[in-house]
């Protein structure tokens, strides 16, 4: 038992929870539900008396010098989020980006990319295990977060408050993944699941053939050899001497260009298995844990496509209905091994698989007002994404009391492979006097009377991390901590397009038929199609940035109940984007970026324990948040989620941050809390994504503003109810109840002042006004998020029914063109119900869990409005997920 007056030991514990890079979170050991709270008791003065608190992720057991109970979020010295597996379980979420959409300013957009107040995923930092991990997403440095199963996921931090032990990259926040750990005893759980939503499953669908494994998501996509040998060769097709034919001939087929509409769309499901043991070695432990896990879903989203054709939006220009099928596979493992030694030492290696793919068919049927009117237009696509992710980690924890010294080291790499993103389309013209004006031709005559288009990428990024934190006991009152750390990635990005074009002789009779036949080899060879490369100027990029940091920080009581973190970090980063040399005779946009830069990041908590249940807190910081590889490449890239092109800007600068927050915290009872925030914010050049338009089709890049505010007040409360004394009958009058609750206001806008520039490539610098207006909100930001959990549940054992209310109001994705409004979407309201119950059936431990998400069908919305005049760029509607899953326990 430690000396209960020793509150140094509090500050160094606090020092190594909240560790970004040295360390996992605080796991929070809730397996089961917490019996409810005493609150006359709770009311009560506590002792001060040591608690054990477990630091997985190789970090010794620590003593926390403080109160008798389990809010880790009360006892740090930043403003955390901790999220258990018990947490995350009652969510009944399948990725980590669902559950983490449930906490106080947060929200998920896209595919898992989390905002944290209203910042995008750019301004939020993702470690697993304390340790940064590479991207396999072309439009974006941050991970996306829905490629992480929570059955991978012990627990999850979110930190809101910046403290020098973390990189300088902290926009809105961290959040710090914590992977399986040792186990205690022995076990494997296996999880089965189905699913279906009312928009897809045995609704109307389409698909392609591909090969007959795209439903592993391991399909087969070798390049073809004529294309192969043609990138191998170094020529340019400008150039001539290239047989094109002969390239055109191996493109489409029927494996990728016919199109098939299926009718009853078959039901979601997946698998997982997880085991662990631990063998005891003398007075050690070695333990050893894994889980694997697939699944395997389909997505049906029939979506209004438009773009507007004049400044008040009164007219369409584009507008088109698209029907498309997504089937996304997923495997996913982990292996984790621990070795726990001595007092308080350990070491752990975790080595984590994720393999997602996603194969996207589509048809489209519409107009295009100003370029053709009376025209009516019939597109197809076909793709396949294939992303993955592969990390190693190697962490330990040493206690050479008084001073505890962390070691981490790293490697991962992410792949993404997008080949044969194919898209074909057809005309009708309509004209009486042309012969051929009913019917569907397709011309190949780029884009006029019909096109192909077809290209293959392929990204590659390497993530080498490594770094040591030292935490040592000066004073009783007085601990000081510091460390170095060094990170190094690598991007490669390639993306070669191709128009497929036929000469003018072309007869109307053969460009009527369909894909597969169009584009045969028996067509290519007897009219001459050939092939346009529309990359030429910039078909391949690489980037690399570099930091490298060192901070310090003390963690000191002032006076009884007055405590003080403070430090500072310098951190000195090196980012470089350039094109790579494909061709024997180059030829390059000049599109490159060299930003060097170094900042000493300062960062102060001050904590007031005022009484034993409240405490106040003030945060002030400066951070940064540098511009993502994708953000800077000049390379052309079609995002599937949005429908939409990107392009880089080369001419971005770093965003820098000067952040404040004051927050009072009221701990009532144990596990109950209630807490209300206020923030603010300001942002020197905020990097913003804006929208124009190439050939009627909608592309998005990105620019400095000048400078934004951002600032909004949260609450959260959490209360529990025993209805043991309301009711009499057994189901209620043995459980209790459950409010979770959580609202964040949240304002910002830009400010633009006359002389302001911005710097866009290929254009001159011009005026800031020409493409942000002053005074509008940040993208991605919500004024308004809400969340509620209401639910039932046992005390005694597994048994929880909860619903679950998420809200977010309408926020900006992108910047109007000029002269137009900005785009926004509107996610609304959506409601959950989630029941758990726990039961045995031939000595097998079991678990069921029913899911019906998004009951009341709320649909998505991305629009530009004015006045009464709306244009939709997506509106499609999303079905009630019904879900099924059972997990052994042996």
């Amino acid at each position: 038992m430690a000396k209960p007056r020793k509150w140094g030991m509090l500050l160094a514990a606090t020092a190594f929870s909240t560790q970004a890079f040295a360390e996992a979170p605080v796991e929070v050991d809730a397996s089961q539900p917490a019996q409810a709270a005493d609150t006359a008791a709770a009311s009560e003065p506590r002792a001060r008396e040591s608690v054990d608190v477990a630091m997985p992720g190789g970090i010794p057991t620590v003593t926390v010098v403080g109160r008798r109970e389990r809010e880790v979020q009360r006892e740090t010295t930043q403003v955390i989020t901790v999220l258990s597996s018990e947490d995350i379980a009652r969510t009944g979420e399948g990725n980590i980006a669902g559950a983490l959409g449930r906490v106080t300013g947060l929200s998920v957009v896209g595919s898992g990319f989390v905002y944290v107040r209203g910042l995008g995923d750019r301004y939020s930092l993702a470690l697993l295990n304390g340790s940064p991990l590479p991207s396999p997403e072309p439009m974006r440095r941050a991970v996306p977060l829905d490629l992480f199963p929570t059955d991978v996921i012990a627990s999850s931090l979110v930190q809101k408050t910046y403290s020098p032990n973390f990189p300088g990259e902290f926009g809105g926040g961290v959040i710090n993944l914590t992977t399986l750990a040792i186990p205690r005893q022995p076990f494997l759980d296996v999880n089965l699941g189905v699913s279906g939503d009312t928009e897809t499953t045995g609704q109307l669908g389409y698909d392609y053939y591909g090969s007959k494994y795209d439903w592993t998501g391991y399909g087969n996509r070798d390049t073809p050899s004529a294309l192969r040998d043609f990138f191998n060769s170094g020529q340019r097709i400008s150039q001539g001497g290239v047989d094109t034919g002969a390239i055109a001939s191996q493109l489409v087929g029927r494996n990728n260009g016919l199109v098939q509409k299926g009718n009853d769309t078959a039901p979601n499901y997946s698998g997982t298995i997880t085991g662990g043991t631990t063998w005891q070695l003398g007075e050690s432990d070695l333990g050893v844990i894994a889980t694997a896990g697939f699944s395997n879903s389909w997505r049906t989203r029939d979506n209004l496509q438009q773009t507007p054709a004049n400044a008040d939006l009164s007219e369409v220009d584009r507008d088109f209905r698209q029907v498309a099928t997504e089937n996304r596979a997923v495997a996913n493992a982990l292996v984790g091994v621990g070795y726990e030694f001595g007092e308080g030492n350990t070491l752990r290696w975790t080595n984590v698989y994720i393999h997602d793919t996603l194969k996207r068919s589509s048809l489209a049927e519409g107009r295009q007002n100003n370029s053709r009117p009376g025209a009516d237009f019939n597109d197809q696509s076909t793709a396949l994404y294939e992303r993955e992710l592969i990390s190693t980690q190697l962490t330990g924890g040493f206690n050479l009391n008084p001073l505890k010294v962390s070691t981490r080291a790293s490697y991962s790499t992410s792949k993404r492979e997008a080949p044969y993103e194919l898209g074909i389309g057809y005309i009708r013209t309509n004209q009486p006097s042309s012969q051929f004006g009913e019917y569907y031709i397709n011309r190949l005559d780029n884009g006029n009377m019909g096109h192909a288009e077809i290209a293959f990428s392929d990204l590659q990024e390497d993530l080498w991390s490594a770094g040591v934190d030292l935490t040592a006991q000066i004073l009783p009152r007085l601990a000081l901590s510091g460390g170095i750390d060094i990170t190094d990635t690598k991007r490669d990005s390639t993306r070669r397009e191709f128009q497929i074009v036929a000469p003018s002789t072309l007869p109307n009779s053969i460009a009527m038929l369909r894909p597969d036949f169009l584009l045969s080899r028996t067509i290519i060879e007897q009219y001459r199609i050939g092939l346009i490369e529309t990359t030429e100027a910039d078909p391949a990029f690489t980037a690399t940035l570099r930091t490298e940091a060192a901070y310090a920080q003390f963690q000191t009581e002032l006076m009884d109940g007055l405590e003080l973190s403070a430090g500072a970090r310098y951190e000195k980063g090196k980012q470089e984007v350039r094109p790579l040399q494909v061709f024997t005779n180059p030829i390059t946009s000049g599109a490159n970026t060299n930003i060097e830069n170094d900042y000493v990041l300062p960062g102060a908590t001050l904590t007031y324990k005022f009484n034993d249940a409240m405490q106040l807190r003030f945060n002030a910081s400066k951070t940064i948040a540098r511009p993502q590889f994708r953000e800077l490449m000049f390379q052309l890239y079609f995002d599937p989620e949005y429908n939409r092109y990107y392009r880089g800007n080369p001419l971005l600068n770093d965003s820098e941050f000067v952040n404040a927050e004051a927050r009072f915290e009221w701990y009532f009872a144990p596990e109950q809390r209630f807490s209300v925030a206020g923030f603010y914010k300001t942002i020197d050049d905020p990097i913003e994504a804006y929208t124009g338009f190439t050939d009627n089709t909608p592309e998005t890049s990105f620019a400095n503003a000048p400078e934004a505010v951002l600032y909004g007040v949260e609450f959260e409360a959490q209360k529990y109810f025993p209805l043991d004394g309301l009711f009499s009958n057994e189901f209620l009058g043995s459980r209790r109840a459950v409010v979770i609750g959580n609202y964040t206001f949240t304002d910002s806008k830009i400010n633009v002042k006359a002389g302001d520039t911005v710097r866009v490539f290929g254009a001159p610098t011009q005026p800031a006004s020409n493409v942000f207006r002053d005074g509008s909100q940040l993208t991605g930001q919500s004024d308004h998020l809400v969340n509620l959990q209401f639910g039932l549940e046992s005390p005694q054992r597994l048994s929880q029914q909860t619903i679950l209310l998420s809200y977010a109001s309408d926020r900006v994705t992108s910047r109007g063109a000029t002269g137009l409004p900005d785009i926004y979407e509107s996610p609304g309201l959506r409601v959950d119900f989630v029941a758990r119950e726990a039961f045995s059936l031939f000595d097998t431990e079991l678990e069921g869990k029913l899911e019906v998400r998004n009951i009341f069908g709320r649909g998505y919305r991305e629009f530009q409005e004015r006045g009464p005049n709306t244009v939709y760029y997506n509106k499609y509607d999303v079905g009630t997920v019904f879900s099924a899953s059972l997990t052994m326990s042996f």
